[in-house]
């Protein structure tokens, strides 16, 4: 389950939203070299935005010339179901087929495309044309070179587009997975167009079901016979995305056990198929597989080792490892998160990572380190939070995209060397016009949890001309997830929130002690226990607002989509003594209804912790439900099943409780369009019905 952000932001749908000034902030492109970058900007009052050159000594913007713009590229794409070759501007077609091609991805050296259709894998050859079936299988459930549904959900990530194959580094290999789902039960979802409408079917591993087997294999851009890696299909196992070693064009390939809580990855042999391990972990709860952005492995030239990231520790730290697995030495160490590597030097053993929490969890900044884990440096400036970082090529300037809750988003560039550590503006999300003053106050505060072991982060936007003798209505937006949290220091514009904070709303967004800001240790309480701490955390943070920051103790709404509606729901049912009303979107009702995947890696399965199965089901507590509750789901929802929905309509009908319920015919997780805008209005009437009672402000 992945954060939705499709048209829950309730704020932005409101009309005849205060005006902001100027928006001039500019897109990085990239370096092109030691001190000069290429943005995407508006200048001279232009209305759309240009690429231009921005010289970080001179301080000056130049247009970009042809010379620095992107090298003319192949490219490949589908057009009317075959794949076409874009090349200096013009177009050939490669393949000339009825069957519809997915997925076209060249190879390196640009000589072949890979793709799939008809849920088998194919190259054709650019110079000739000539198309081979690498596989040729035509048995329904049978997927080469193409995910099943839990693997393109949960594991490779909804932009791969359900691709599972890859080209080596030299080109020699196109390797790929083999996926036999027939013993994954299917979910039936009905579509309602048309006369008689259809079912689409999709082979959904529920919680303890069976997954869909893998096999690993690659073989030459022609074609010719498969070399199979020395793993056994039938074991009850995932595998992550590959990673190629480009030293020696080796795949190096995560493993994990159905529990996972045991993570391997293995050096494949390409020649053999066989298997050799070059790392293993193992946590008591759970350690996350997806590795596939998040560089769990970076390798060094010349085989000279790797560098790991792993949260066993409790905080997602760094590591030094020789190629064959052994330990060499932690890199980081302590109580903070990094969060990602920028780059690795190896001339000078050091590495430059981001991280979060060293001085404060809601904000990330740029560090350095050497390999041997000593002289740690802090290289962003300010407390602000950076949410982009591009290191030039000699690492000697960095630009950064910078704000915290009072400072307007700003993109600027920072010289190491500079002692002055000043910040050299580029370009902001406001003009000078812009004045805080002049929108309702916004502060990132923090609440101690009810055991007194962790200080509760909390973004609100107070009332505009607050009143001391009032109590206010509050309302909560969250997500809730496993290391998902929302609350950063950030500039968000107040625009946004003004009409509502006119009108005497609170808003708040709040993250709980698994949010991601208190580590794996902190993320850790979620384990066979999905709604217990989220909500515990939740409920005291509303408390504090009711008892210090005038929130109406008879309106205190919470809103969410995905995993924030399954704890919009579970608020007005577990949380229903603080929560008096709640907006929830395409919500897991009851954790046995979600993928095998994403709930077993918290949950184990029903069988093995039926009693937090049942502990962390909104049907368990229906028999508390009280409140308001606003329920939408989408009709043709993949993810998160209308099931959920329909399952906790029936429980709350058979108790005799009363919500309202809207459907969106057509909806996955998550709809745009005229029904898109048809959300916003819902949510925006339910606000101004039941939480400020008063009429919706009318657009001028």
């Amino acid at each position: 389950m992945k954060r939705v952000f499709v048209i829950v932001g309730v704020l932005m749908g409101l009309t005849a939203v205060a005006q902001m000034p100027g928006n001039n902030l500019p897109k990085f492109i990239r370096w092109i070299d030691n001190d000069q970058i290429v943005v995407s900007t508006k200048l001279n009052k232009e209305t759309t935005p240009k690429e231009y050159v921005y010289n970080t000594v001179t301080k000056q913007f130049s247009a970009a010339p042809a010379a620095v713009l992107p090298a003319s590229e192949k490219t490949v794409v589908v057009k009317n179901a075959n794949i076409f070759l874009k090349e200096n501007g013009t177009e050939t077609q490669l393949t000339f087929d009825a069957a519809e091609e997915k997925n076209p991805i060249l190879s390196p050296d640009g000589n072949y495309v890979g793709y799939t259709k008809s849920n088998n894998l194919y190259t054709v050859s650019i110079a000739d044309k000539k198309e081979t079936a690498i596989t040729s299988e035509n048995t329904k459930g049978i997927l080469n070179g193409y995910a099943s549904w839990v693997y393109f959900e949960e594991i490779f990530g909804r932009p791969t587009q359900y691709r599972a194959f890859w080209w080596s580094p030299d080109s020699k290999y196109i390797s790929f997975m083999r996926f036999d789902e027939r013993q994954v039960p299917m979910f039936p979802i009905y579509n309602s167009e048309g006369q008689h409408g259809f079912v689409e079917e999709t082979r959904y591993p529920k919680a303890g079901d069976p997954n869909p087997t893998v096999k690993i294999g690659w073989t030459s851009p022609t074609g010719g016979s498969i070399t199979w890696a020395d793993f056994n299909e039938n074991e009850d196992q995932y595998f992550g995305w590959p990673i190629w070693n480009p030293n020696n064009n080796s795949m190096w390939m995560s493993w994990m056990d159905r529990g996972q809580n045991n993570l391997k990855i293995y050096e494949l042999d390409m020649s053999t198929g066989a298997k050799k391990e070059v790392y293993q972990e193992y946590q008591k709860t759970w350690i996350d597989l997806e590795d596939r952005v998040s560089g769990r492995i970076n390798f060094l030239s010349n085989n000279q080792g790797y560098i790991a990231q792993s949260d066993a520790s409790g905080w997602n730290q760094l590591y030094l490892y020789t190629m064959e697995g052994k330990l060499i030495n932690a890199i980081t160490s302590g109580k903070y998160t990094v969060t990602g590597i920028k780059f690795i030097d190896e001339k000078n053993k050091t590495i430059y990572f981001t991280a979060r929490g060293l001085e404060n969890t809601a904000r990330i900044d740029l560090y350095a380190v050497y390999f041997n884990g000593t002289e740690l440096k802090k290289l962003t400036v300010g407390d602000y939070n950076n949410s982009q970082i591009y290191l030039s090529p000699d690492t000697k300037k960095f630009v950064t995209v910078y704000s915290n809750v009072n400072t307007p988003t700003t993109m600027g560039v920072i010289n190491k060397k500079d002692k002055t550590k000043t910040i050299q503006i580029i370009g902001s999300a406001v003009d000078s016009s812009f004045k805080a003053s002049d929108y309702a106050k916004t502060e990132l505060i923090r609440i101690k949890s009810a055991d007194g072991l962790y200080e509760l982060p909390a973004l609100v936007t107070w009332p505009k001309n607050m009143d001391p003798n009032k109590k206010y209505p509050m309302l909560v937006s969250i997500y809730g997830g496993p290391n998902a949290g929302t609350v950063m220091d950030s500039w968000s514009n107040p625009a946004f929130k003004e009409n509502l904070a006119k009108d005497g709303l609170i808003q708040v967004a709040f993250d709980h002690r698994a949010s991601g800001h208190f580590g794996k240790e902190g993320v850790n309480y979620m384990y066979r226990n999905l709604g217990y701490w989220e909500m515990t955390d939740y409920m005291t943070m509303a408390k504090w607002f009711i008892e210090n920051g005038h929130a109406d103790p008879k309106k205190i709404a919470i809103t969410g989509f995905s995993y924030g509606g399954y704890m919009s729901c579970y608020a007005l049912t577990f949380g229903s003594s603080v929560f008096t009303h709640a907006m929830a979107g395409g919500s897991v009702t009851s954790w046995e209804l979600y993928d095998s995947h994403y709930t077993e890696r918290f949950m184990d399965t029903p069988k093995e912790n039926p009693e937090g199965y049942k502990s962390g089901s909104v049907l368990t507590h229906v028999k508390n439900f009280k409140g308001v509750l606003q329920l939408v789901h989408g009709t043709m929802d993949d993810n998160v099943h209308m099931q959920n929905s329909i399952q906790l309509l029936s429980a709350l009908q058979d108790n005799g409780k009363e919500v309202e319920f809207m459907l969106y015919p057509g909806g996955r997780h998550g709809w745009g369009g005229a029904k898109g805008k048809h959300f916003v209005d819902l949510k925006t009437k339910f606000i101004y019905t039941h939480l400020l009672e008063k009429p919706i402000p009318t657009t001028k």
